[in-house]
């Protein structure tokens, strides 16, 4: 079934989706995140959603609109209407692309990058403009921390408990 456009009305607060494997049981830590983004973000935020869906996907987007509407000549044209509505949609986390689940720090830095870069997070950012400053985002500092532990999928087919309909997630197939 082909997902339906997101559509948010120009001046609109960014709205994050977070979509999640049901299959996998993912329910419970996609609403921990969304909890964390909303208790941050709390007057920044218009909407933090949580799509169900299946196949061992958990991606974290964020759908923001223009602040302000573009000037136009002829503002009752329907193709100027269409255009100064135009959204902008962008993945902040992708489970199969990032490996695993973020950090609640680092989804929070990511939708932090998007709505408003200057804003400070206080102790989330402590270590990362601590990196930054000495140069080290991105550099020697991934090499010297500790791999990461990968977190098994915990999916329902896996455990004998089926997935409803009987399709697998990917990640069980």
């Amino acid at each position: 079934m082909p997902e339906a456009p997101v559509v948010a009305p120009m001046g609109a607060l960014p709205r994050v989706t977070i979509k999640y494997c049901t299959q996998c049981k993912w329910l419970l830590r996609a609403a921990y995140f969304a909890q964390e983004l909303l208790s941050t973000f709390s007057t920044s935020l218009g909407e933090v959603a949580l799509q169900p869906a299946t196949g061992g996907v958990f991606t974290v987007t964020i759908v923001t609109a223009p602040a302000s509407p573009p000037s136009s000549s002829s503002p009752s044209s329907g193709a100027a209407a269409a255009a100064a509505a135009t959204t902008t949609s962008r993945v902040l986390w992708d489970r199969k692309a990032d490996g695993g689940f973020p950090e609640t720090k680092e989804l929070k830095r990511r939708v932090r990058d998007v709505i408003d870069p200057g804003r400070d997070l206080g102790h989330v950012d402590r270590d990362h403009r601590k990196d930054k400053a000495e140069g080290r985002v991105g550099t020697e500092a991934d090499a010297e921390a500790p791999a990461p532990v990968p977190v098994p999928t915990a999916c329902a087919v896996e455990r004998g408990g089926g997935g409803g309909g009987g399709d697998e997630c990917e990640d069980c197939q």
